[in-house]
């Protein structure tokens, strides 16, 4: 009873932060940079917690009532008050990649909630939690499965878009623009005999790999499941080949 009078002040500022989180997403920055709204949310003070309470509950009545796209806007809500929490990126991605993407009817469209999926992780995710093993089994999770295997009916989509952007980046040697080095790419070769980076599954092994640094028991176990799985997946499906040695050599 004591606790009561939380309720009407979170659900207060809950509101209050469901405005700012709408405002951010007029202005497609919502995803892009968290810290956008971060005095938004300093001046929860104390109550921060609390309403990210809120926030969880009423995210999870949502996936239950197969709300997704309601949910992807409260969850970038989740990764501008807890960046530095793993599970919030992984939350987000995952509802965009595995849920979201299969309500559209065009494979582009899919493409495009997939790949937003992950450059969630890739490019805000690692950037808030670097030493986090489950960003990067996520992201190794999802190029090994959703984009190179064949879960989904737009799969061969997939990958033959992950395909374009990686001619077009090998093209131009900018690896960096896909989060990776030449250089662990080509150890990685090295290790492998593969090098073909078209190749979704080489990807897989590339990402589960960097987690491997910081992974510890269940995580260590479940990145070195992946990458004995992309590697024998990796023969079967298709892809120019494109080594990292070879970047910006081709014409």
């Amino acid at each position: 009873m004591k606790k009561a009078w939380l309720l009407p002040v979170a659900s207060a500022a809950l509101l209050s932060v469901s405005a700012a989180g709408q405002f951010l997403i007029r202005e497609r920055r919502v995803v892009s940079s968290p810290a956008l709204a971060e005095s938004a949310f300093a001046a929860l003070g104390a109550f921060r917690s609390v309403v990210s309470e809120v926030i969880w509950f009423r995210a999870d009545r949502l996936r239950e009532e197969g709300r997704y796209v309601e949910l992807a806007q409260l969850a970038s809500l989740l990764v501008h008050m807890e960046p530095h929490t793993p599970e919030v990126w992984s939350y987000s991605a995952w509802n965009m990649a595995y849920n979201i993407s299969i309500m559209m009817s065009s494979p582009a469209d899919r493409w495009r909630w997939v790949y937003a999926a992950l450059k969630l992780l890739r490019d805000n995710g690692l950037k808030y939690n670097p030493r986090e093993a489950e960003l990067y089994r996520e992201i190794a999770w999802m190029f090994e499965v959703k984009i190179g295997a064949d879960i989904d009916s737009a799969s061969s989509v997939y990958r033959e878009k992950w395909a374009g952007i990686v001619r077009d980046v090998a093209s131009r040697g900018a690896w960096n623009e896909l989060g990776m080095d030449a250089m662990e790419m080509l150890e990685i070769e090295r290790r492998t005999g593969f090098s073909d980076w078209t190749n979704p599954q080489l990807s897989a092994i590339y990402w589960a790999a960097k987690g491997l640094r910081f992974a510890k028991g269940g995580d260590r176990a479940f990145l070195n499941s992946i990458i004995r799985q992309a590697k024998i997946l990796y023969g079967k499906t298709g892809g120019v080949k494109q080594s990292a040695a070879n970047a910006g050599k081709e014409g």
